[in-house]
């Protein structure tokens, strides 16, 4: 018996070296307590104000976990249009799929998986991303290191949040939005 348990032992722990691979792991204080960073991150509400100016959050396994980065862009082309959501634990775990940007075509057929933690500390909370699933070929670097970019954006966001007390103001980033899609359409002919 004993010998039947260091092989599956063994073989565990073979399985979780050949499977690691780096994630994007980020971690910050935010100045709020657990359940309302929580309600941030799942509610509607919670996303557009700090997020994305439009989303769709069912905080449930399977639920929507739509980030609308551009509405006024084509629908699948608006940022994180159709993910779902993969697990809740109430005020302690969530996690969902993610894609690519627009930009990056290829990569953006395939999903990743966002991981979040939330535990208590000091004044407020700590907030955990773990952002894994990279593909190594393509354009998967080039996606990669894009978020390498961008999460720490909305992490800083989110504590902005926070620190000031008010949600994130849209009306610019929609203006500018609405004259870049106005730049690209196409001048119809007299």
């Amino acid at each position: 018996m004993r010998r039947l348990f260091v092989s599956i032992v063994f073989s565990m722990t073979a399985m979780t070296a050949n499977a690691s691979e780096p994630a994007i792991e980020l971690s910050v204080a935010v100045k709020a307590p657990v359940a309302e960073v929580w309600k941030a991150w799942t509610t509607s509400e919670g996303i557009v104000s700090f997020f994305a100016p439009e989303a769709r959050v069912e905080a449930r396994p399977d639920g929507a976990f739509a980030i609308i980065i551009d509405p006024y862009a084509a629908p699948g082309l608006q940022g994180a249009d159709d993910m779902k959501v993969l697990a809740v634990e109430h005020e302690q775990l969530l996690s969902f799929t993610w894609n690519a940007p627009p930009s990056l075509p290829q990569a953006r057929k395939q999903r990743t998986v966002v991981v979040l933690r939330f535990a208590p500390e000091a004044e407020g909370t700590r907030l955990t991303l773990s952002h894994l699933g990279w593909g190594n070929a393509g354009e998967w670097p080039k996606a990669r290191a894009y978020f390498e970019r961008a999460w720490p954006n909305v992490l800083k966001q989110l504590q902005q949040r926070f620190e000031t007390g008010r949600p994130q103001d849209w009306t610019a980033w929609r203006e500018q939005l609405k004259q870049m899609h106005a730049n690209r359409t196409p001048q119809a002919k007299p």
